[in-house]
């Protein structure tokens, strides 16, 4: 069934070398740095049942889509895809603009700037930033984290990881998601130790002046091929799983999973829960998370998949919407 979407620069040097901001390059130990620092809120019930919000709607490109995000003023949704021709390592993005009923609109092509795992669609005026990883390293992930005006149907290549953002000292790769609800940014980042998440107003990157996290933490150890994470007060959902096995045809009910985080303790608050969102979809891969509001008031977790059968990847989104 589905459901109706209802959706309704001063001290520059200073800031892009992110000053203030270098807890996990000091290599402090696993948990959060800053007690109680966010307000417990509400949680996502994981156990209930997933609703549509699309299935098997076309991007611009044929391939995988890698994580998508929401513009919570304009009302438009963006899909990250890999390039067509390009090779993992090339960080080359596709972003393809959607209605919430799933129609694409545009697309815009970012070249070297990553592998797209999360990113962030921020209102701006009449249009919409995306906070994006950029800069891509050997591998094909992002180094620093850029702002991009959506501009349709266009190309743009990365900027210097000097010219971009890394709030983070010492951090090697970067990408984020935002909650659009508490008005924050989660940032999930390599440095030494590992992967880590910092948290931080949301003013801090349309400002540009990040200074310290609201908290900092090694990332837990959770199983599973991780594919996309999303943060809801004071809760980072965790999303793991793989597609199906062979030619893609569904085998059971796969392995998709979601985990739930505790902020301010860096700790598993909620072990993997299976979600059957969309069971019956060909290859179904999962492919990010997100956080939204409806004009209702009604807050949703966004899980997407890719879809299709391969060299017609399509995308699907699901969400759950009961919070406890």
């Amino acid at each position: 069934m589905n459901h109706a979407p209802g959706f309704l620069l001063s001290r520059r040097t200073l800031l892009r070398a992110g000053a203030g901001a270098s807890l996990a390059a000091l290599g402090l130990g696993v948990g959060a740095q800053t007690a109680s620092a966010v307000t417990t809120t509400k949680r996502f019930d994981l156990t209930q049942p997933s609703y549509d919000l699309f299935r098997s709607m076309r991007t611009h490109g044929p391939r995988v889509q890698q994580s998508f995000a929401f513009d919570w003023v304009h009302k438009y949704l963006f899909v990250a895809t890999k390039r067509v021709g390009a090779a993992e390592s090339d960080g080359n993005l596709c972003i393809s603009k959607m209605d919430f009923h799933g129609n694409y609109i545009s697309y815009m092509h970012l070249n070297g700037f990553g592998h797209g795992v999360a990113f962030a669609a921020l209102p701006r005026g009449n249009g919409t930033e995306l906070w994006v990883e950029c800069a891509k390293n050997k591998n094909g992930f992002g180094t620093a984290l850029t702002p991009v005006q959506y501009a349709a149907n266009t190309t743009l290549g990365s900027p210097a990881a000097s010219a971009a953002y890394r709030p983070i000292s010492g951090a090697t790769e970067y990408t984020c998601s935002v909650d659009p609800v508490y008005q924050r940014m989660i940032v999930r980042y390599q440095s030494s130790g590992g992967k880590r998440i910092a948290v931080y107003p949301l003013s801090a990157f349309q400002t540009r002046s990040f200074g310290s996290p609201l908290v900092d933490f090694k990332q837990p150890s959770i199983s599973g091929t991780p594919q996309g994470y999303a943060l809801y007060g004071s809760y980072m959902y965790y999303l793991t799983g793989d597609p199906y096995p062979g030619d893609g045809h569904p085998n059971g009910d796969g392995n998709t999973k979601i985990s739930r985080i505790n902020i301010n303790t860096g700790t598993v608050k909620e072990k993997p829960v299976l979600t059957k969102a969309g069971g019956k979809l060909w290859y179904r891969e999962p492919e990010g998370l997100a956080i939204y509001k409806t004009d209702g008031g009604e807050v949703r977790l966004f899980i997407g998949f890719a879809t299709g059968k391969r060299d017609h990847r399509r995308s699907s989104i699901f969400y759950k919407n009961v919070l406890v």
